[in-house]
């Protein structure tokens, strides 16, 4: 008889999968698959790749970016309660865009005396032992779990891809004690449990009436707008809402963006303020949306119809959400919107076909206003030392090519982006979902895993790129041949700590003396900070522009170095906090 231990099976229910990459940041809880790994190797057996991460930020956050592409949630392994603790921020991230990612973490022995295979044979295993480990990452994934026995790990394991797969998808968390990883068992007596018997449940369309009673309410109205932030992470929603738009006359705008939703060149793409639609709109569309608009900014929303199309119409897991709508309805997005637009073709005779045309039309002088305000902001480059950001962004729409994948933590300045570094296809955006900074550094590698012939440009403000830990960013850039481009906004600190303060406390102490606790330095000339050579420390291209007259050839030899296959890293003096 043939006998393994659990961390063989558990590599085969990887395989099973289909995981691709298993990102780790290893410790003394994963000797069994370690040695697992090293034997298969030495057999020639293949297995999911393993990417070694110095911070499971980057870890997690890699594992999301592979599934923004790819839809396929990879495995995560950390360290016990302290791996778990550091991959929190990551995770809540990941729960935050719907992201599927299995993680999993040791758990500290519990065999004192040397009982068992795998027992605490060293100090760290008993400071290590928790009450409930999972309690620290259970508000943020869908199902949790500690591995009890071997002889379920390949059930196991496909129920946690089961619920990281189903809509809404998101991370899922299992524990594994190290003396289960260690256990042995017969070859024969393992049960085989094919994935796709125990699958994913995915969300799907709606009966035709209510469809009809969408259709309905759309050609009704005068003035009906859509806003939207994550239908774009599926690319055949895309194509069907901007032609819904166009159909119906649908202006469409993209608050607090996740994804590319709609081509910005479609003359029913209204930019990213809802205020602006709400003002005058009688029908309003809430579609794959967390956060639509601010309520106590936007009273008036209150006084027109809105439909809600979601995968989580719920929020769920938003405590209080605060948002009321006439009709929420739970669905994939594509289908249920695909309904609405064979209802309204099926109706749409030539008067309704005419005064969608007249509208669309109407909108072309608000659509001209907005394309000379943000050529007027562009055009101001700012001074050496504070190169007007609306400047760079424009410089680096005029240098990036449609392809191209933006990564946008530029925080604050984040909606000027939006206006300036326009996106014309799906999957070429990526903006903040969670509550987390930090994401973009890991995320960019993991985009960048899934779309090796793309180039992935992370764009981070100077506070958001310490929480990013850039220096395991750039480590694994180099290792496994992974080149971004990054480009650093520094303004000198947390320029969305100090706007915070100044939003509660117009005419408080902290404004009158300008002392917001958000300065990173003082400014003084001995304490210029160089971030780029964290990232040329591990080989990467790094370089710091502070004239806006130097920036366009400054941009030419960071994207030169990562068409040439090096991380490259623009460290841009902005306008300061």
């Amino acid at each position: 008889m043939t006998s393994h231990s659990t961390a063989h099976y558990f590599l085969e229910a990887l395989v099973d999968l289909g995981i691709d990459y298993i990102f780790a940041n290893l410790g003394t809880d994963h000797v069994s698959l370690i040695e697992e790994i090293a034997r298969w190797d030495s057999e020639g057996r293949p297995h999911p790749e393993v990417i070694l991460c110095p911070h499971e930020v980057v870890a997690v956050h890699m594992a999301a970016g592979y599934a923004m592409t790819t839809g396929r949630g990879q495995a995560v392994f950390v360290h016990v309660d302290a791996g778990t603790a550091n991959a929190c921020m990551a995770i809540q991230n990941a729960f935050r865009y719907r992201l599927p990612v299995l993680l999993f973490a040791g758990r500290a022995p519990f065999a004192v005396h040397g009982e068992l295979a795998g027992g605490r044979d060293t100090y760290v295993h008993f400071v290590q032992d928790s009450f409930d480990q999972a309690s620290v990452i259970r508000p943020y994934v869908k199902w949790d779990y500690t591995l009890p026995s071997g002889v379920v790990v390949k059930e196991a394991l496909a129920r946690a891809a089961a619920f990281m797969h189903s809509d809404p998808p998101g991370p899922v968390y299992m524990m594994l004690p190290r003396e289960t990883l260690a256990e042995t068992w017969e070859h024969e007596a393992m049960p085989a449990y094919p994935p796709a018997r125990y699958g994913s449940v995915k969300a799907g369309g709606i009966e035709p009436e209510r469809a009809q009673a969408i259709a309905d309410a759309l050609m009704k109205a005068d003035n009906p707008i859509a806003l939207t932030a994550y239908l774009g992470r599926n690319a055949e929603a895309v194509s069907v809402l901007e032609r819904l738009a166009l159909v119906c006359g649908i202006r469409v705008a993209e608050f607090n963006p996740v994804t590319m939703n709609i081509c910005q060149d479609s003359p029913c793409f209204a930019g990213s303020d809802p205020a602006a639609l709400v003002a005058g709109a009688d029908l309003g569309l809430l579609i794959d949306i967390d956060v639509p608009f601010i309520p106590q900014m936007l009273k008036s929303a209150d006084r027109i119809s809105w439909i809600q199309i979601d995968l989580d119409a719920l929020k769920a897991d938003i405590p209080m959400w605060g948002f009321a709508t006439d009709l929420r309805i739970q669905g994939n997005s594509a289908v249920i919107l695909r309904q609405v637009l064979e209802c309204v073709v099926a109706r749409g005779d030539d008067a309704y076909l005419r005064k969608v045309r007249e509208r669309i039309t109407s909108w072309q002088p608000a659509r001209e206003a907005a394309q000379a305000k943000r050529t007027s902001a562009a055009a101001q480059k700012g001074a050496p030392g504070a190169i007007n950001p609306a400047y760079l962004f424009a410089r680096l729409q005029a240098l990036l090519s449609e392809d191209d994948i933006v990564v946008n933590e530029a925080v604050r300045n984040a909606p000027i982006l939006q206006q300036q570094l326009r996106r014309t296809k799906p999957m070429t955006y990526v903006g903040l979902a969670g509550g987390g900074l930090g994401f973009s550094g890991g995320m960019a590698l993991g985009l960048k895993l899934a779309n090796p012939a793309r180039r992935v440009v992370q764009i981070v403000g100077d506070g958001a790129y310490h929480f990013a830990a850039p220096d395991s960013v750039y480590a694994v850039s180099q290792q496994y041949q992974l080149p971004i481009l990054t480009v650093i906004l520094d303004n000198n600190g947390w320029q969305a700590v100090k706007a915070s303060v100044q939003r509660v406390y117009p005419e408080g102490a902290a404004q009158r003396t300008n002392s917001f606790l958000s300065r990173l330095t003082t400014g003084r000339q001995d304490e210029q900070r160089r971030l780029a050579d964290i990232a040329c420390a591990f080989g990467a291209y790094g370089e710091r522009v502070d004239d806006p007259d130097a920036l366009d050839t400054a941009i030419e030899r960071c994207l030169a170095a990562v068409d040439g296959g090096r991380a490259a890293v623009l460290h841009v003096d902005i306008t300061p906090l």
